[in-house]
């Protein structure tokens, strides 16, 4: 079974994380959509946007949403029942990538991927050399040093 990705988002969020999802799986386009929240728009139409767009899947869906409290957030946990609808806040591009590639996986599972994924891809990145690995001295040799980098 297939679990369908729904992003809610403040506009243009949910769309543009749709489209980067697409670029690196452009075959899932029937099972990640994406509401963008507009400014000023009134709670009820981004709820009834919403639940139309969840009514279109009787399987399981995995709601992602950008901040908790907001409009996107709320709107999404009046449709997360905790059995086959579930909502993770704070959704970025590692998170829906994470999820996109093991939507097959029962939603439990999936829920766990995700969340891993969006805690992993956050990291500080050295401004020099790759993380945990050494500069070496480009007039060194490495094969005289036996020293190896992975």
């Amino acid at each position: 079974m297939t679990t369908h990705i729904l992003i809610i988002a403040h506009a243009p969020l949910a769309h543009a994380l749709r489209e980067c999802a697409l670029h690196v799986f452009p075959e899932c386009t029937d099972e990640v959509q994406a509401l963008d929240v507009p400014p000023n728009e009134p709670p009820e139409e981004t709820q009834a946007a919403a639940q139309a767009m969840l009514d279109q899947h009787r399987g399981q869906v995995l709601l992602l949403t950008d901040v908790f409290g907001a409009t996107p957030c709320n709107v999404a946990q009046r449709l997360t029942d905790g059995q086959r609808v579930r909502l993770i806040c704070g959704v970025n591009l590692p998170m829906l990538l994470r999820s996109v590639c093991y939507r097959r996986e029962e939603l439990d599972s999936l829920v766990a991927r995700a969340m891993s994924g969006g805690t992993q891809g956050v990291m500080q990145v050295a401004p020099t050399a790759p993380q945990n690995q050494v500069r070496m001295n480009s007039s060194t040799n490495d094969q005289e040093k036996h020293h190896h980098q992975q």
